[in-house]
């Protein structure tokens, strides 16, 4: 027998893995993996295939596109009102997720330590322990998941090298709110802290509110890495494709390790995503399409035991059990699989410590009909 030592002992296969597996053994609707179940965007493909035609079929650049970066820099101009350079400060990355590791592995050294605020997308902390890193955790608790930034403020210790950052939330669909920011820059001033702005959800906000990205805080945008997905934005979660927007002197760094991940990625899509995003209404009408979605969903839950929590942005509502009954949210999630046929994901799986609040995550990026049948089952718990 080979002898090798993991480096990711504790880490098994992840919870949404688990969960869309044992969904397809019992034909169970799954509203636990965040992905819709319907097509994106005729258009897009279209371009696609265009793209493809007109001859973007080798290496793009490592940066990533040319005409994609400099859109994407226009789309934030728009937005947020902050010019970044496209050469110099925006790269094009596989998926949100590879542009997060890649900022974490550009930055921390054995020994630093990083603020997560949990539950947190399952990638952030395994990364930081395969970088020797140190895991630091406030933990949020529902109804709302308020971050305590006064407790944050005692997690810091000389070795405080990165605070990590999601708004909107990936599980609660909680967000940020300018007050958060400002209590953020308070603590962050005079340190070199670095932040990871987590914002793959930046255009799923609801009820009118406006999404609070680091983008918008000159203090906080000079020290933040921010990453966003196309995946989200374009319902094409299969593809891939995100990007990260950094300060240049960040951006050297996370080109330095993006180079020999995964040098570039997907030509075409680059080209004609470009093309897609062009056209501002194919990104601004997103908010009101969820926002529907999210509505017609919880009117459906209205006459189920669930709970359900506030969900101001993603495309994940989370609810409660506890009228229902006392069992562990992984066992219950289970249940609701064999013997209701609704697949969920339990919340105690963001947690490192495996917190349990008796909170299960549904995913209403999913046809009408796919939420129909999910909640006639769901009432039947």
């Amino acid at each position: 027998m080979l002898n090798i030592q993991s480096k990711l002992p504790g880490v098994g296969t992840t919870i949404f893995s688990v969960m869309s597996k044992l969904a397809a053994e019992h034909n169970a609707i799954n509203l636990s993996q965040g992905f819709p179940d319907y097509a994106c965007d005729p258009k897009l493909t279209d371009l696609v295939s265009k793209a493809m035609k007109d001859g973007f079929n080798q290496y793009a650049p490592m940066a990533g596109n040319t005409f994609l970066k400099e859109v994407i820099a226009n789309k934030i101009e728009k937005l947020y009102n902050v010019s970044y350079n496209p050469d110099t400060e925006i790269t094009i990355t596989a998926g949100g997720t590879q542009a997060i590791f890649t900022a974490l592995a550009a930055i921390i050294n054995p020994g630093d330590e990083v603020i997560i605020f949990e539950p947190a997308y399952d990638s952030y902390a395994p990364t930081i322990k395969l970088l020797g890193g140190q895991v630091k955790i406030h933990e949020l608790a529902p109804p709302d998941y308020h971050i305590d930034w006064d407790k944050v403020k005692k997690l810091f210790t000389p070795n405080t090298r990165m605070i990590i950052l999601n708004s909107p939330q990936n599980p609660t669909g909680s967000i940020l709110s300018e007050a958060d920011m400002k209590l953020l820059i308070k603590l962050v001033s005079g340190t070199d802290i670095l932040i990871l702005s987590d914002e793959v959800y930046e255009h799923l906000i609801y009820d009118g509110q406006k999404h609070q990205s680091v983008m918008l805080f000159s203090e906080l945008r000079e020290r933040s890495f921010v990453v966003a997905s196309f995946g989200k934005l374009l319902h094409a979660t299969g593809w891939k494709l995100g990007y990260c927007i950094a300060p240049e002197m960040l951006t050297k760094e996370f080109r330095k390790v993006h180079q020999f991940n995964v040098f570039s990625v997907n030509s075409p899509m680059q080209q004609a995503i470009a093309e897609y995003l062009n056209e501002p209404d194919n990104y601004n009408r997103i908010a009101s399409f969820f926002e529907k979605k999210r509505d017609y969903f919880r009117q459906l839950m209205s006459d189920t035991r669930f709970d359900l929590l506030p969900c101001k942005g993603s495309y994940f509502q989370c609810a409660s059990y506890n009228t229902i009954g006392d069992e562990k949210d992984t066992d219950f999630s289970r249940r609701l699989i064999t013997e209701f046929g609704v697949a969920t994901i339990p919340v105690s799986a963001f947690y490192q410590k495996a917190t349990d609040h008796k909170i299960i995550r549904f995913c209403f990026a999913k046809e009408d009909s796919t939420l129909e049948m999910a909640a006639e089952k769901l009432r039947n718990v």
